[in-house]
């Protein structure tokens, strides 16, 4: 079970305590946080994160390519297949990232701003 997270905040349950979630929900917060989070940012753990906060810094030609790359090296741990990703530009550097997965079978998908 996972803890819920909202725009990077704990959602409370009313109770004094935070929500939890559990199944796809759980597995679609795992995804949202080894995307969010930095590769190498975690000294224990090494492999935990991804590369996409770099995308900035790719051509405009290969930035889908590198985008794909760097999701799907983030979510090796987890039960998904990246099947596709999306870039829209933001503006002031920063960009969109609509990610497309597969999970048994069934689609999902997350957006995250880098």
């Amino acid at each position: 079970m996972e803890i819920k997270l909202v725009q990077g905040d704990y959602v409370p349950d009313g109770l004094g305590g935070i929500q939890r979630c559990k199944g796809k929900d759980a597995l679609l917060q795992r995804v949202l946080f080894r995307l969010t989070a930095r590769r190498g940012g975690f000294p224990l753990l090494p492999r935990l994160g991804s590369q996409l906060y770099l995308l900035s810094r790719e051509s405009a030609a290969s930035r889908a390519s590198a985008a794909m790359k760097f999701a799907a090296e983030a979510l090796a741990d987890e039960d998904v297949t990246v099947t596709d990703v999306t870039l829209s530009p933001l503006g002031e550097g920063r960009i969109q990232v609509a990610v497309m997965l597969d999970y048994r079978g069934e689609d999902l998908s997350i957006l995250l701003t880098v």
